[in-house]
């Protein structure tokens, strides 16, 4: 621990992992503590906000499980005030929750389309909007928005997933506009193809016996030669967190080995 965010408070929302694994809320929430933030863990399931908070707890750090579904803005409003009351302060608020669903204009209903924005977008408003005034009494805080590569580039059919994250990005260039003279910063991280227990879970629940190869496909896309992790995105995340970062507002962070740099979309290796 090297006390970069010393007595600092840290809502994580989406806090857990969908099952055994490093998720970028699972690594992040570790990070924050290990660098000496209280951690307030929020996760619609329990049980993965429980299994969090209970790592830290086991590294020496400060942690609480809370759940709450943030597309819900009554229980969001009182999972700032137990943070609150937990901690008496937010100083950093990490939005890492999220769905996909596949599929362009004519493959999605607009059911999907509802479901995808609330959770992707208006999850992020809701906390956003009762985080910030707790922010601003406090004199300055910091925002991270779990965005996406898809916001600025097309990677696959996922029009609704796409228009999410791009609202994303402008929902937090807004944020830090409006709020850079009181104190308060607002970035994403746009993490790219990434191994995360999600995803990992998804390309072997689509893909069965071909998920090593079709695994290996994403990887080779990657110019750096493999996908990222959560680590890499809790590392990114941390950054524009802690005060080192205390100049730097309204940025869309990559984290993706260069992927976004290649127009070959994939890696170029030398002959």
């Amino acid at each position: 621990m090297t006390g970069r965010l010393d007595g600092k408070v840290a809502l994580v929302a989406g806090a857990g992992t969908v099952e055994e694994g490093w998720s970028n809320g699972k690594a992040t929430s570790a990070l924050f503590a290990r660098e000496g933030a209280k951690v307030f863990a929020v996760d619609l399931n329990k049980a993965a906000a429980d299994e969090t908070a209970s790592i830290i707890s086991g590294e020496g750090g400060a942690a609480t499980a809370h759940q709450t579904d943030v597309t819900d803005e009554a229980a969001v409003e009182a999972m700032v005030a137990a943070c609150l009351e937990t901690y008496g302060r937010i100083d950093i608020l990490f939005n890492n929750v999220g769905i996909q669903h596949l599929g362009g204009p004519e493959a999605i209903t607009g059911d999907d389309w509802d479901r995808l924005m609330t959770a992707n977008v208006k999850s992020m408003f809701l906390t956003c909007r009762h985080v910030l005034p707790v922010m601003v009494r406090q004199g300055g805080g910091s925002i991270v928005n779990n965005s996406s590569m898809a916001a600025i580039r097309f990677t696959y059919p996922s029009v609704a997933y796409m228009a999410s994250k791009g609202a994303v990005n402008q929902l937090t260039q807004n944020i830090a506009i409006e709020y850079a003279t009181r104190g308060v910063r607002a970035n994403t991280v746009m993490p790219g193809l990434m191994a995360t227990p999600r995803i990992t879970k998804r390309l072997r629940d689509v893909h069965g016996d071909n998920y090593p190869e079709k695994l290996q496909e994403r990887h080779d896309l990657v110019p750096i030669g493999h996908m990222g992790d959560g680590w890499d995105v809790a590392h990114a995340v941390l950054f524009l967190a802690s005060d080192e970062a205390k100049y730097i507002t309204g940025v869309n962070l990559p984290v993706d080995g260069g992927l976004a740099a290649s127009l070959l979309g994939h890696a170029w290796r030398p002959e």
